[in-house]
């Protein structure tokens, strides 16, 4: 009998798409069958196909998503007699695999219904929510591939699970008390399991004590956000003194309409809200900034911590400082032991880590995870063809991207590589990824600096290796990101970061480039300055200002800004400066904030966290609404002026708001102008950016402002600092091997 066959591709496994087409051929009266398998699924059909590809686009389940769809004649050797679910085959890797998704309505309402028999279960699920990316070890999606084999389904979640009808219907993770898995507590006074396990934790919250707790992809160390002493000590005992800390709101009372539809949406990030938003936190949550990271409960069981205690909660990485976080039960009982006073496992295996994800009001990502990794990214027109291309990415805020044909997939956030223990961690997840996908690279692409750890290793590998300059691959992203096409030209494009390795060995991190995928040519930027300490300048902000004070102000023992410098060391330092010694020369974007935010006195001489100088110059600066001011940041010879602006602005009389505004409103202009000027006179109209500074909401504003008459590619989808950064690689190499 004839009939058609329908191959579908997207987000189609693991998001009830199966028994979506089941139920929609008993509707329509067509027969046949449907799999998954490695190419995503699979329809063979005899009835009216049209009317069924027709319903299939427009009736699509809510986490799928549909990117093709081809249809071919299909010969049945015998007709049959209804439409069934097939077993899943196998082949290779074509489909896309879904992130975890936050707890649906429907089994919140079940969780929450006393005469439900999962009531108040803390690992509900169905095919619209719940752990997914996390606890994948090989395709195609089955149960028996995923950290749910352990656990046989008993009788009643086996009815479920193969009534085509049931929104259960193939769900991989689905459980209840009698076959899942269960909460194990681990405390001063024992021992519990389950209900008790969860009241236990609950108890000690709300005494004060600090609860490490097993989600998803790690651990979260929790306290009640509201008592100062609890985050103190928390905070004392993980040697974290002034790092903001999420926090998991009881409800979205006073909060704008955008924030919310973020924090209720499957991926269920931490957004970031002004402060005056958010009631009930104490005063060591975010010191010293004008925003808090919110979230709302993304899994049951913190939505069972969260309906308990009915206040915010401290939701802190659950490691120690500069340790990955824990993932195993083992671990986090070794590793945090002398930060919790508690512990609330479960006896499910995290197969891969995922931290939370991290987003404006806006929806700029700031840190893309749990929630939207790993959705593959489509290639711009003209990347049809790429071979597989593994990007290593960047040594700070890491992710790795693996390239083939016209898509490319983003892993998660893994911080920085060179932290004791991120890079076992990292590799392992390298190895999954391929694992996962079938994916086996025809050539490694790494960043141009020789010393990084990502660079050591693919340089270990028995691979040709591309190396791209890391400002290029930061331009490369937000083109890719844009979908730029391959042959769409040349943009100008601002990079500012702190620090990345720019041509013959220079160090770059505030630059304007000409750009295009395959070719980078630096036009102008800040100019270089000496980083006294080396890697010490990026933690002590007063070492960045010594070295400008150094450079372009010759009297700068004469102002009063300068004061915190004459407290230190500096003629020995001054020393080192002049003869080379331990004080290499940057153009950082990165280092000259650091300078103006000492000179003003909102950071402190040693820095507790990565950035922390610029989010406090950034905080102190959104307090004041705009001032006229004298400072500017002329450009000449392909390099800003600081000289000019140092000494205008250090003899302006203003409050240290109205200069901090001033710096930033300075900044933009000066490097607004560059750009075009550059642009200009090479009839270039699209302007692009990249690099952590761009995360500057006032800069990135005032960039706005000064170039409103171009097009403007700013990141938003994807960090604009490194956590973009193996995209702008891999999108390089992909398009040099395409020339």
């Amino acid at each position: 009998m004839n009939g058609v066959q329908i191959r579908i591709r997207g987000k189609v496994q693991g998001v009830g798409f199966r028994p979506f087409v089941w139920q929609l051929a008993q509707q329509l009266g067509v027969r046949g069958d449907v799999c998954n398998d490695g190419d995503g699924v699979l329809v063979r059909l005899v009835g009216d196909d049209a009317a069924f590809l027709s319903a299939l686009t427009r009736r699509c389940p809510p986490l799928a998503r549909i990117d093709s769809t081809e249809t071919q004649p299909f010969v049945w050797a015998v007709a049959p007699l209804n439409f069934t679910i097939r077993q899943s085959g196998a082949g290779s890797m074509r489909t896309q695999i879904v992130p975890d998704a936050a707890t649906c309505p429907a089994c919140l309402a079940e969780m929450n219904n006393p005469q439900d028999r999962r009531y108040r279960y803390p690992f509900i699920n169905c095919t619209h929510c719940g752990p997914r990316f996390t606890i994948i070890r090989a395709m195609p999606y089955d149960r028996l591939l995923t950290a749910m084999s352990p656990f046989p389904l008993c009788p009643a979640c086996a009815a479920e699970y193969r009534h085509p009808a049931d929104r259960r219907f193939h769900a991989q993770p689905v459980a209840c008390a009698e076959c899942g898995p269960r909460l194990e507590w681990r405390g001063p006074k024992g021992h519990l399991f389950g209900e008790a396990a969860l009241d236990a934790a609950i108890a000690r919250l709300r005494a004060g004590d600090i609860v490490a707790v097993k989600g998803l992809g790690g651990f979260h160390l929790v306290c009640d956000a509201g008592n100062r002493a609890a985050v103190a000590t928390l905070r004392a005992r993980k040697h974290r003194p002034a790092k903001p800390l999420a926090v998991m709101l009881a409800n979205t009372a006073g909060l704008p309409e955008r924030a919310i539809k973020l924090l209720a949406s499957p991926a269920a990030p931490i957004v970031l809200l002004d402060k005056a938003q958010v009631a009930g936190l104490c005063d060591l949550i975010a010191p010293g900034l004008a925003e808090v990271g919110g979230m709302l409960p993304s899994n049951p069981l913190q939505h069972l911590l969260s309906q308990a205690l009915a206040r915010p909660l401290v939701m802190s990485s659950g490691n120690l400082s500069g340790r990955p976080p824990a993932l195993t039960n083992e671990d986090a009982l070794a590793d945090l032991a002398a930060i919790a006073d508690g512990f609330l496992l479960h006896n499910r295996e995290i197969v891969q880590r995922m931290d939370d994800s991290v987003v404006r009001q806006s929806g700029e990502m700031l840190r893309r995870a749990r929630g939207y990794v790993p959705d593959a990214l489509a290639l711009p027109p003209g990347f049809c063809d790429a071979p597989p291309l593994l990007a290593l990415g960047a040594e700070m805020k890491n992710t790795f991207c693996l390239l083939r044909g016209d898509e490319a997939v983003l892993s998660q956030h893994f911080g920085d590589l060179d932290d004791e223990g991120v890079e076992e961690q990292w590799r392992q997840a390298l190895r999954l990824m391929q694992e996962i996908y079938a994916f086996t690279p025809q050539r490694v692409v790494a960043d141009a600096h020789p010393g990084y750890r990502a660079s050591r290793w693919a340089a270990s590998l028995a691979l040709p290796v591309e190396r791209v300059l890391h400002h290029h691959a930061h331009a490369a992203a937000c083109l890719a990101e844009h979908r730029w096409p391959l042959d769409g030209g040349d943009v100008i494009a601002l990079t500012l970061d702190g620090i990345g390795m720019g041509e013959n060995g220079e160090l770059w991190g505030g630059e304007c480039l000409r750009v295009n995928y395959r070719e980078c040519e630096r036009l102008g930027g800040l100019p270089a300055v000496a980083l006294p300490g080396g890697d010490l300048a990026a933690r002590q902000p007063w070492r960045n200002l010594l070295a400008h004070c150094l450079a372009f102000v010759p009297d700068w023992q004469d102002y009063p800004a300068t004061a915190a410098l004459r407290q230190q060391n500096w003629p020995l330092l001054a020393r080192a400066i002049e003869r080379g010694i331990n004080a290499p020369k940057a153009s950082s974007c990165g280092r000259l904030f650091d300078a103006v935010a000492c000179a003003l006195g909102c950071a402190p001489l040693t820095l507790s966290y990565e950035g922390e100088a610029a989010c406090r110059l950034e905080a102190l600066a959104a307090t004041c609404e705009g001032v006229d001011h004298p400072a500017t940041l002329p450009w000449r010879d392909g390099k800003l002026d600081l000289a000019t602006f140092w000494l205008r602005w250090l003899s302006w009389q203003a409050s240290p708001a109205q200069k901090a505004w001033a710096f930033h409103d300075a900044l933009a202009r000066g490097l607004a102008a560059m750009m075009r000027d550059y642009a200009n006179a090479r009839n270039i109209h699209t302007l692009a950016f990249g690099g952590g500074v761009l995360h500057n909401r006032l800069l990135t504003a005032r960039l706005t402002f000064y170039l409103a008459d171009f097009t403007l590619l700013f990141p938003q989808q994807l960090p604009a600092g490194d956590g973009a950064i193996a995209l702008g690689q891999a999108v390089i190499a992909a398009a040099r091997l395409q020339a």
